[in-house]
C-alpha cells in the first residue's frame, strides 16, 4: 500500500476536526431551528385568529352562533313565560275590573245628576 505523502497527510488529519464539528453543527441546526419555530410562534400567538386555518374559522363561527341562539332562546323563554302568566291571570283580572267598573257606573252617574 502507498502511503500519502507528508503534507496530504497533515490535511487529512485536519479535516478530521473540521469533520466533527461539520457534524456537530449539522446535528444541531434542526434543534436550533426548533427553538426559534417555538419562539416565534409563542410571539405570534396574539395573531393565531388571523392565520387560523378555515376549518378552525368554520367551528369558532358555528359555536359563536350556538352560543347567541341560546341566549335568545332564553330571552324568547322568558318572555313567554310573562305572557303566558299574563293570559292565565289577565282574564280574571280584566273581568274583575269590569265588574267593579259596572258597579261604579250608577254612582258616578247619580253624582253627575246631582251637580247639574
Amino acid at each position: 500500500q502507498a502511503l500519502a505523502p507528508a503534507g496530504l497527510r497533515i490535511i487529512l488529519l485536519a479535516q478530521v476536526p473540521l469533520r466533527d464539528s461539520i457534524m456537530k453543527i449539522v446535528f444541531l441546526l434542526p434543534i436550533v431551528a426548533a427553538g426559534l419555530d417555538a419562539s416565534q410562534l409563542l410571539d405570534d400567538s396574539a395573531n393565531a385568529s388571523q392565520r387560523a386555518n378555515p376549518i378552525r374559522k368554520v367551528v369558532t363561527l358555528l359555536q359563536k352562533m350556538q352560543n347567541k341562539i341560546t341566549a335568545e332562546g332564553k330571552r324568547e323563554e322568558e318572555l313567554y313565560e310573562k305572557f303566558a302568566c299574563y293570559c292565565r291571570t289577565g282574564s280574571s283580572d280584566l273581568s274583575a275590573s269590569i265588574s267593579a267598573a259596572e258597579n261604579k257606573v250608577p254612582a258616578v252617574t247619580s253624582q253627575l245628576e246631582e251637580t247639574k
